[in-house]
């Protein structure tokens, strides 16, 4: 696989069919980074193995990355939802990107334009594993007010780094909510109810747009469960709403059910 990545971005360089090619290097400590490619002979430089999990996709709509010229992107699966997503809310257009795609099997998947990312995407559904379940449903053991403890308690640890946000491909806002501060709508300093609101609020602006690609809970440096919140989002609007491309929060259909609002 890590050969048919390099021979793809290499062709694509050569062409001139893309300007810079977005994937995993080989970083410090054995750690896995972001490489922004952007000569054919570097091509060598890109790795594709176990540690390559990052969601890459958050470089997509960043002015410095669309400066340099059209990209081509390393996407597995969290990655292909996220461009489905940014796609869907016009963040790009047909042709802005180009697509390596990487199956769940490693293999390389043929995506030309952002149509057949669509319906690779639709193809190959966001279902939680297992294991997520298993945790869901440890949270649905407890009762309410022992749910709410346990964020409380979690959430209590929040330093306000926002590396969840910074992390995330769907928080792109060039002002975030917590930057407003004429009128001030969220608390700036890290106590009980500023983290509780910070947290809240960006849960529900991911409702039906969280990848479950996991960067919230990978770059919290007090390692604050975020997946698991926006999981049981995930699941909720799974049995709510059904799988759709029509993200919950972003559409309206009269014939919703209203069952679940208490």
């Amino acid at each position: 696989m890590q050969d048919k990545i390099r021979q793809k971005a290499r062709e694509l360089l050569s062409s001139g069919a893309v300007k810079v090619v977005i994937g995993y290097g080989e970083g410090t400590g054995s750690r896995v980074r972001a490489l922004f490619i952007q000569r054919p002979e570097d091509a060598d430089r890109l790795i594709m193995d176990e540690r390559c999990v990052q969601n890459l996709a958050v470089y997509l709509t960043k002015h410095e990355v669309r400066a340099i010229g059209k990209p081509a992107i390393v996407a597995k699966m969290p990655v292909i939802r996220s461009i489905n997503h940014l796609a869907y809310e016009e963040q790009f257009n047909e042709g802005d990107i180009a697509v390596i795609g990487i199956s769940d099997s490693d293999e390389l998947v043929d995506l030309p334009d952002l149509t057949s990312v669509r319906e690779y995407a639709a193809k190959n559904p966001l279902l939680l594993t297992a294991e997520e379940r298993a945790e869901l449903d440890k949270l649905e053991t407890m009762t309410r007010e022992e749910r709410w403890n346990y964020w409380l308690e979690e959430l209590s640890n929040c330093i306000k780094c926002y590396a969840c946000r910074a992390s995330c491909p769907m928080c792109y806002c060039p002002r975030c909510t917590v930057e407003v501060n004429q009128p001030q709508w969220i608390s700036v300093p890290a106590h009980e109810i500023g983290n509780v609101e910070w947290h809240i609020m960006r849960a529900m602006h991911l409702a039906g747009r969280c990848v479950n690609c996991g960067e919230c809970t990978r770059a919290c440096p007090v390692k604050i469960p975020l997946r698991l919140l926006n999981q049981r989002i995930i699941a909720d609007i799974a049995v709510n709403f059904g799988q759709s491309e029509d993200y919950a929060l972003a559409a309206f259909n009269p014939n919703d059910k209203e069952d679940f609002i208490r």
